[in-house]
């Protein structure tokens, strides 16, 4: 268990990946400025660029294709692992290789989807900035002398620090971190990510500013109709993102079955995003004007369809050729044309509703993002933080959990998990508290302990054992000293070996000292503590004197304690009780 000077020295790192993430984060904004200005309009500034009000004409299809060949070679030549948006590698990391992402990651993964965003790429910068805070904690972590569970928390402080940066949402950015990194929800391992989001924000509004990223015109709270109207649209959108998931990945097998070596993909994927983007300029880039101008209603109802259709596929097929970028700016616009459609279809239908356009576009947005990663909590803060619209709450957490719903009847994996899990990875889906935490040894061990005279010969040991009566059916025993003192323990094997004198005293055969724990533990524990030992049993002393035995317990005690949980989650019961003393 983490001491307090552990986690002192974890809260100190993760506020210096606090203070490097909001920096990180405005280079790369930055950055792809830098590159849309070359790509796009031939200057080399830093000054905000747009792909949209280019003079280019049919030509602008091949800037994508550009920028897809340079991140295709140096995915080749540089790290493969720059390839996608980054999130199913760094959970891979954590739950395969002890959140060991490699050092040049941390350069490579923001250039590349610099290039890939700059060049017209339909993505966020989202996604990159949190893969390369993870892997600025990693690499930290790296370079330090610490566990593997320190890493794992460093590596999430890292990527909640770069999503805080960016969007200036601190408490969401910690839940991301909680459903998508940590898989645990312990105090000890979210303090250092609060930290460093905390950090990161503060830095974040010196650089950038407090304003909320998608400012959004002041919602009413919305009446019992209108509700009915965002539950269902909830539903919808869980569907949609089934289908976003399942095409996203047909298309990444498509790519599979090419001639072509993978560098070349990209390049094929910038392809299809130069001909959508030739037709719709505002799919190309990171379209954070686009979501705003969705959810304060500002789009007539037949762009909102176009530009939803057109993102989803231009996505689709680039994030499918295995370029770099992210994936919730994208989503983000899927989920909220559809849900600002379906709100003025709506309205058009049942006027009376008083169902609010940009809403609508907000609940999409968000219930698109619950349903493809499953990340509810994330979803349903994070609309609230880059809009600080309160009363939009009811409405999000009746879509989110909706689309959640929907998502997990028909989908089996989540848009972050699929790549992974066709790797065979196992992703945990639960973060419920550790059952052996809340049972203590003294609920479960046996205080009836057989117990041998450490002065008997070997010789009168084996004549007890060869009885076979029921006292002799265990595969150990404590060996007891003068005044009752615990003295060490024995094995069956140890008193069978036929290098053994029967002559000799059975307190010769103990090889090490005896491993105790003590009532007050709890199996988690002791469990812990065996396979640290390699035993298959405690000896359990009392807490004062620990030479005085009380008790005994072994694996099999803990693995039957499991049993009440199992009941209590699998087992249906009528349970209600009449009687006056309840």
């Amino acid at each position: 268990m983490m001491g307090r000077r552990r986690l002192l020295w974890l809260c100190v790192l993760a506020a210096v990946l606090g203070l490097f993430a909001a920096p990180v984060a405005f280079c790369l904004i930055n950055l792809i400025h830098f590159f849309t200005g070359v790509f796009f309009h031939g200057s080399f500034s830093f000054d905000s660029a747009s792909p949209v009000d280019n003079s280019l004409g049919v030509w602008v299809i091949f800037i994508p294709v550009a920028g897809g060949l340079i991140v295709g070679l140096m995915a080749r030549w540089g790290a493969a692992a720059i390839r996608g948006h980054g999130i199913p590698e760094a959970m891979e990391k954590v739950l395969l290789d002890d959140s060991r992402i490699p050092a040049r990651i941390t350069l490579l993964k923001p250039l590349s989807s610099a290039i890939s965003i700059g060049s017209g790429g339909p993505f966020g910068a989202e996604g990159p900035i949190i893969a390369t805070g993870g892997a600025l904690g990693s690499l930290l972590g790296q370079i330090l002398h610490i566990t593997a569970q320190e890493r794992k928390i460093l590596l999430a402080a890292g990527a909640a620090a770069g999503m805080a940066a960016v969007f200036s949402a601190p408490l969401s950015a910690v839940l991301l971190a909680v459903e998508l990194l940590l898989f645990e929800f312990r105090g000890r391992s979210l303090l250092p990510v609060v930290i460093s989001t905390v950090v990161a924000t503060v830095c974040r509004y010196g650089l950038l500013g407090t304003d909320p990223v998608f400012a959004m015109t002041t919602i009413a709270m919305p009446g019992a109709g209108a509700m009915l109207f965002y539950a269902i649209l909830g539903i919808i959108i869980g569907v949609l993102s089934v289908l976003v998931t399942r095409l996203l990945y047909r298309i990444e097998d498509a790519f599979e079955t090419l001639p072509l070596h993978w560098m070349w993909w990209p390049a094929l994927g910038g392809l299809a995003v130069g001909v959508v983007g030739y037709w719709v300029p505002q799919t190309m880039g990171v379209g954070y004007d686009l979501i705003r101008d969705i959810i304060n209603g500002r789009l007539a109802f037949e762009a909102l369809l176009l530009l939803g259709i057109a993102k989803w596929i231009s996505w689709s097929i680039a994030l499918g050729s295995g370029t770099s970028g992210g994936t919730l700016a994208p989503l983000f616009i899927i989920g909220g044309s559809l849900g600002a459609v379906l709100g003025m279809a709506a309205d058009a239908l049942f006027p009376g509703l008083g169902i609010n356009i940009g809403l609508a576009g907000l609940v999409g947005m968000a219930a698109m993002f619950s349903g493809a990663s499953r990340a509810l909590l994330t979803a349903i803060v994070f609309a609230l933080e880059v809009t600080r619209e309160p009363d939009g709450v009811l409405p999000l957490m009746a879509g989110c959990g909706l689309a959640w719903l929907v998502s997990s009847a028909f989908m089996r994996t989540t848009i972050m998990t699929e790549k992974i899990s066709r790797r065979g990875v196992r992703v945990p889906d639960e973060y419920a508290a550790d059952p052996l935490e809340q049972v203590s040894v003294g609920q479960v061990c046996t205080t009836d302990v057989i117990t041998i005279n450490g002065d008997q010969k070997v010789a009168g040991v084996r004549e007890w054992l060869a009885s076979d009566v029921s006292s002799t059916h265990h595969q150990g025993f404590p060996l007891i000293g003068p005044n009752q003192t615990l003295r060490g323990v024995v094995t069956r094997r140890d008193i069978w070996r036929l290098d053994v004198d029967g002559a000799a005293p059975i307190a010769e055969l103990v090889r090490r000292p005896p491993v105790t724990t003590t009532p007050q533990a709890s199996l988690r524990q002791a469990a812990d503590k065996m396979v640290r030992e390699g035993v298959g049993r405690l000896i359990v002393v009392n807490e004062r004197e620990s030479d005085r035995v009380v008790g005994i317990i072994t694996r099999s005690d803990i693995i039957k304690s499991r049993s009440p949980f199992l009941e209590s989650r699998e087992e249906r019961s009528r349970s209600i009780r009449w009687s006056r003393d309840d």
